[in-house]
């Protein structure tokens, strides 16, 4: 089960932002591990410490093709008086037997290969003949064109110190290290250092779904034509790519009429695919506010399993809020605001921390910051409510970007970060510091 019973609350409660959260996350449980190929583990959060079982490199191999020699061999040598070396053969990449070089000998060595009992060095290609007898070479004929170079004489042209291009054994991670801390979101590096060491699956917690689902009859999709009092659904794609930004698999139902029974049998239908439900519009007291309509029978527990609540919290924009648990497993469902601006602040100041926490990540919020306030004329937010404001942030200072309107959502796409104005501040000042969310 991902949630526990949300806490109730008298209905006609002014909740706070840090109320409404707090009452989330506390609700919200991480899902549980289960074990992972690799590749269908990228995104995911690593339950275990992983420990190194062999160390890597595995064994000192050459960074360079060239020749494997010994260092006294190649001491003091020069274009004038090159080091002249017998070359016993080839040594490349997984090959099982290894040459034994000797005094005065060397042997070809491709880069990733084993450095060969008795070499102690390896000297670039590029500082000899190639075996050819013609001066510095720049590369290597390949051996199915040249099969004379892995043997014969080597030109030698520079001396190399003990252990020249040569990849120590251990010398990226060591037998016993702990490769991955628990906690970790495996991406691309961290999917690399996994197979590296051997390990084909791990154990974490798996991306969590999220439903996201707009309501409205006013709602058209993209591409349709737009009638009379139509507009375009774009919180549907707003909150499914912010979804998928926090981490999740999302999955966007799109807009639903404004049908209560309409309404319950898709949420209800959703259910099956869902960690996380979220739906926008509708959780207003307009007439036609079928959210919490369709949504009401949810208090009864034998029915459905959980509960609903609708509240008001002291926020511009965002006011009208719904939270709790749907369906016998008890899915968290966060209803947000149908107002664009209002549904993606929403998003990121509750749902993303919550899908952050389902994740089982330890640090579920947006990074925050202060920063000088550059604006024309001061900010204005009402008295008693936490306002945020659209923003772009640079170089420690923040610049609004459009104004307080819920519908702004030109302003929004140019915003990349929200200003912060206190319960208790109704006039903000350019020049003052103001807290930023960074939404970047």
């Amino acid at each position: 089960m991902s949630t526990a019973a949300p806490r109730p609350a008298d209905q006609d409660q002014l909740w706070s932002v840090d109320e409404h959260l707090e009452d989330i996350l506390t609700t919200v449980r991480p899902l549980e591990p289960i074990e992972l190929q690799l590749l269908d583990a990228q995104g995911c959060v690593l339950v275990d410490d992983i420990t190194v079982p062999v160390s890597l490199p595995p064994f000192d191999n050459s960074s360079m093709d060239g020749y494997a020699v010994r260092v006294a061999d190649v001491a003091g040598a020069s274009e004038e008086f090159p080091a002249v070396l017998e070359v016993v053969g080839d040594v490349a990449a997984g090959q099982a037997e290894l040459l034994h070089v000797g005094p005065g000998q060397a042997a070809r060595i491709m880069t990733g290969a084993p450095l060969p009992p008795g070499a102690e060095t390896v000297v670039p290609v590029e500082w000899t003949d190639g075996g050819l007898g013609e001066g510095p070479v720049t590369g290597m004929r390949a051996r199915s064109l040249a099969p004379e170079g892995a043997d014969g004489e080597v030109h030698v042209y520079r001396p190399a110190e003990a252990r020249a291009h040569v990849r120590a054994k251990g010398s990226d991670v060591k037998a016993g290290d702990r490769a991955l801390e628990a906690g970790t979101v495996l991406g691309p590096p961290q999917i690399a250092l996994l197979a590296a060491i051997g390990r084909g699956t791990v154990r974490v917690r798996p991306r969590p779904r999220v439903v996201v689902l707009s309501t409205g009859s006013e709602l058209v999709q993209p591409d349709e034509d737009l009638g009379s009092g139509q507009i375009y659904d774009s919180n549907s794609f707003a909150l499914t790519a912010a979804a998928r930004d926090a981490g999740a698999i999302a999955y966007r139902v799109g807009a639903v009429a404004d049908d209560a029974e309409t309404l319950r049998s898709t949420i209800e239908d959703q259910l099956v695919r869902a960690d996380l439900m979220v739906t926008t519009g509708g959780v207003s007291v307009g007439a036609y506010d079928v959210v919490k309509e369709a949504l009401s029978y949810v208090g009864d527990e034998d029915e459905a399993g959980g509960g609903i609540e609708f509240r008001k919290l002291a926020m511009q924009p965002g006011k009208p809020q719904g939270f709790g648990s749907i369906g016998p497993d008890h899915i968290p469902l966060l209803a947000l605001p149908g107002n664009p601006v209002s549904s993606y602040v929403s998003f990121e100041l509750f749902v993303r921390p919550a899908i952050r926490t389902l994740m089982g990540l330890q640090d579920v919020h947006r990074p925050r910051t202060t920063a000088t306030l550059t604006a024309e004329k001061a900010l204005t937010s009402p008295k008693g409510r936490r306002q945020f404001l659209r923003g772009t942030y640079a170089d420690g200072e923040v610049r609004p970007v459009g104004g307080a309107g819920s519908h702004l959502i030109a302003a929004l796409a140019h915003a990349d970060a929200l200003i912060v104005v206190p319960e208790d501040v109704e006039s903000v000042e350019p020049g003052t510091e103001v807290e930023v969310v960074l939404l970047g």
